[in-house]
């Protein structure tokens, strides 16, 4: 696919946006990679990414391999992750810790609209189709309420880590940061960014490319063949992933012993402000895809 450089730049914005969803436990990079119209280009292009493209170096060199890979978007989307990841994880983890209120509101309206803009791309509707939306809303609302272990940092668990986190990471509504927490992986991964420790970075590395090789194939086999049922249970892993993504969490439980309403309990002075970017959230996705119909980042 030829393309200018502009939309190589926007891939590469659409990297780092999945990026910083990515370092935030309950919001996936591929919702972020679904609603701004890059997925299934990226599963396709993952897929093409095989051990025999070894063989292929050999023999050909890179020309070869260019012919058979989208390099240059894998290139210029993974920069953009990596670029997110190494230089706004300590500020995305600041705002959680400062500021967690308004930067759930916005992911949890963002999230909203999602559910309305894939639900869209559901060609045909039917009872095996509903049932497998209901199913990946259970199984998106159980993974949330998981209990955490404790935390491992060995080369081997990392490895393990990575592999099974990049998986949740390219699905729509499960958070591949969210499954570290639950592996107790999280801090160990995020504290390696920060204190650029090389062997362990590169250890969840290799796991999360193993992972993406395997994950992707089957990723596109269930799109290819059967495309409604799999954007069904996608639609219900974020829809079941919102209760992890609720702005006031941290307090519901204690308003519904009181039976108070979420949105009205005391000493919260910036309820406002979470409203208002709940609806920026939810509009934004409104605005990639008017963006994307008029061709205006082709």
């Amino acid at each position: 696919m030829e393309r200018k450089f502009l939309s190589y730049f926007w891939i590469f914005l659409k990297g780092m946006a999945m990026g910083i969803a990515d370092i935030i436990p309950g919001v996936s990079g591929g919702t972020i990679a679904f609603i701004t119209g890059i997925y299934e280009e990226l599963i396709s292009s993952l897929n093409e990414i095989k051990f025999s493209l070894i063989k292929d170096f050999k023999n050909g060199g890179v020309k070869l391999i260019s012919s058979k890979i989208n390099i240059p978007f894998l290139i210029c989307l993974f920069s953009g992750i990596i670029f997110s990841v190494l230089l706004f994880s300590n500020f995305i983890l600041w705002l959680l810790s400062e500021y967690p209120i308004l930067i759930w509101s916005f992911f949890f309206g963002l999230i909203i609209s999602s559910i309305l803009y894939v639900i869209k791309k559901i060609e045909k509707w039917n009872l095996l189709t509903v049932l497998i939306l209901i199913i990946g809303i259970i199984i998106a609302y159980r993974i949330t309420k998981l209990e955490v272990l404790s935390s491992y940092d060995s080369y081997i668990y990392l490895f393990i880590s990575g592999a099974i986190a990049i998986c949740a990471m390219i699905l729509p509504g499960i958070s591949g940061a969210f499954i570290l927490v639950i592996m107790g992986s999280y801090s160990s991964v995020m504290q390696a960014i920060n204190d650029k420790e090389i062997s362990k970075i590169m250890a969840f590395a290799f796991g999360a490319i193993f992972g993406l090789m395997t994950f992707s194939k089957l990723l596109k086999f269930l799109f290819k063949e059967f495309k409604n049922e799999t954007l069904a249970i996608l639609t219900g892993f974020m829809a079941g992933a919102l209760v992890k993504i609720w702005p006031w969490k941290k307090n519901t439980e204690q308003l519904y012993e009181e039976c108070v309403s979420p949105l009205a309990y005391e000493g919260d002075p910036k309820l406002l402000q979470a409203i208002n970017l709940i609806l920026i959230g939810f509009l934004l996705i409104f605005i990639f895809d008017y963006l994307a119909n008029k061709k205006a980042i082709e």
